[in-house]
């Protein structure tokens, strides 16, 4: 398998899904701007949305790949698809049963997080209208797990578009017919959550692991593939819940700033997941199947070379993101969300995070990168450990920053934490002997930080030619600037990358 066309397939098929994004947002940001209400309706989703990453994607992906890789390359078909049958109904049946428990208690829920939130009884009533949809990405989840252990890589990939578009719809049509509006976007995520299961059941039929499920919420864990499963979710849960939890503080602390804070921290936030998904997640999707292949193998120097390969793809495309969208913040953010009740206060308010989150980029998508090294070799101890001390940590630098750049601060922390987090995990790997750099890095780097700087001197330049706010009424005329400048600038920093000897064959890989 060519790792870097496989890559490219999943980076286009994110980008449409993050592309649909923010189109969601904009549209979003454009029906009911940056005050009270599309607070709540984030507050409301960040719960269910929360659970979600606990016992679906993040923790149960973490615990499930590598072990399901390893049935499939030592035990075969027939044991991987009973072990799947046994995990998905224990999955679904426990996130059920969340939900139930979610729907009841989503007033003390909503307490918790945002004290401070003045529509409290909309958040509540979306929370329990969205709870379900953390059942159904938790069969979303067991499906992605199998399709990337069988190398189907496209479907999970272009599950979210669903989601995306249910969420479209919903506020170009169903909102107008609602007394309260923006509780179409309630019912979009649940109706998206229901689209993107029924695409999975097609591929899993393909590759015959479509799995059983039973009436009996027990059956299946007398399955010691099951036990091993939530065992290591157990470790999983905690490691993936630090940055959650964290998210969840930072709501909280937005909650008592200005009004609106929550909304501007969450714009910039849907910009930084941009880069995050494009090269971040779908290196990871490639990586964690891989690098379990690997040492089902037992072969540690192709772990290694993949894990080399991962950075360097990762510092190449990661560091000029950070660089460019920090210095085209506000000309990003009035592109994408500045029309209608969003206002132009809401826009420079939002820019302040972004950039803030931009110092933390590079090292946010590191973590996904670094972390399947641990979790192909079914070691989550370790990175949790980690999780839990970066978590402290950026209390701490919420604490120092928040008082002096309010929201920013908070986008500061979460970003100067995953740096810290990025660095433990890569001297755990050197320590642990399980990574041993190629030749070159020095160099490789000096390089990229060339390349960024000029691409970087392009872009100030660029932007301060317009006014970006004052072209509101122009949109077009906008978003073909914006698109301009981010095209001039790809073309100088990859333009330097080849003057100085980079080229595209030195990135290729093929996966044993």
């Amino acid at each position: 398998m060519n790792l870097l066309k496989t890559l490219s397939a999943i980076s286009s098929m994110t980008m449409l899904s993050r592309i649909t994004g923010l189109l969601r947002e904009t549209l979003i940001a454009r029906a009911f701007g940056a005050g009270g209400m599309t607070d709540a309706y984030i507050v409301a989703f960040r719960i269910p949305n929360l659970l979600r990453r606990l016992f679906a994607e993040g923790a149960f992906s973490q615990a499930f790949v590598p072990i399901l890789a390893e049935y499939k390359n030592k035990q075969g078909h027939e044991a991987s698809k009973k072990l799947t049958d046994h995990v998905a109904n224990t999955l679904v049946w426990a996130t059920l049963l969340v939900t139930i428990i979610g729907i009841i208690a989503s007033p003390l829920f909503i307490y918790l997080i945002a004290t401070g939130l003045e529509e409290f009884d909309a958040a509540v009533w979306m929370t329990r209208v969205m709870f379900p949809y953390i059942t159904f990405m938790a069969f979303v989840a067991m499906a992605g797990g199998v399709l990337n252990t069988w190398r189907e890589f496209k479907i999970p990939a272009f599950t979210p578009v669903l989601l995306n578009i249910s969420s479209i719809l919903a506020s170009l049509f169903l909102q107008q017919h609602l007394e309260r509006p923006i509780y179409a976007m309630a019912i979009a995520v649940f109706v998206g959550g229901v689209l993107q299961v029924a695409i999975q059941i097609p591929a899993l039929i393909k590759i015959g692991m479509l799995p059983r499920l039973s009436w009996n919420p027990a059956a299946g864990l007398g399955d010691p593939g099951v036990r091993r499963v939530l065992k290591k979710m157990g470790p999983a849960i905690f490691a993936v819940s630090a940055a959650q939890i964290s998210l969840m503080i930072n709501t909280s602390i937005a909650s008592r700033l200005q009004e609106g804070s929550i909304s501007w921290l969450s714009y910039a936030d849907r910009l930084m997941e941009f880069p995050t998904a494009l090269l971040g997640v779908a290196l990871g999707t490639i990586l964690l199947p891989s690098l379990s292949k690997a040492q089902a193998d037992g072969d540690q120097t192709e772990y290694s070379d993949l894990l080399d390969w991962g950075l360097r793809l990762t510092f190449l495309l990661a560091l000029p993101a950070a660089v460019g969208m920090a210095v085209l913040a506000e000309p990003m953010i009035t592109t994408l969300f500045h029309y209608g009740a969003f206002s132009d206060e809401a826009a420079t308010q939002s820019a302040k995070p972004l950039i803030a989150y931009c110092a933390g980029l590079l090292g946010i998508i590191l973590v996904k990168t670094l972390a399947p090294a641990f979790y192909a070799q079914q070691n989550i101890r370790t990175p949790v450990r980690i999780a839990v001390g970066v978590l402290i940590a950026t209390q701490l630098m919420n604490a120092l920053f928040v008082p002096y750049i309010a929201v920013s601060g908070l986008a500061l922390s979460i970003g100067l934490g995953a740096c810290l987090n990025a660095a433990l995990l890569y001297t755990g790997l050197r320590k642990r002997d399980i990574y041993r750099p190629l030749p070159g890095w020095p160099m490789f780097c000096a390089k990229l930080v060339i390349a960024c700087g000029l691409m970087a001197i392009i872009a100030w330049f660029g932007a301060q030619q317009i006014d970006w706010i004052a072209l509101q009424r122009h949109a077009f005329l906008r978003a073909g600037a914006l698109l301009l400048l981010i095209g001039v600038c790809a073309v100088v920093y990859f333009a330097a990358l080849l003057a100085m000897g980079f080229r595209l064959r030195d990135f290729r890989r093929i996966a044993r």
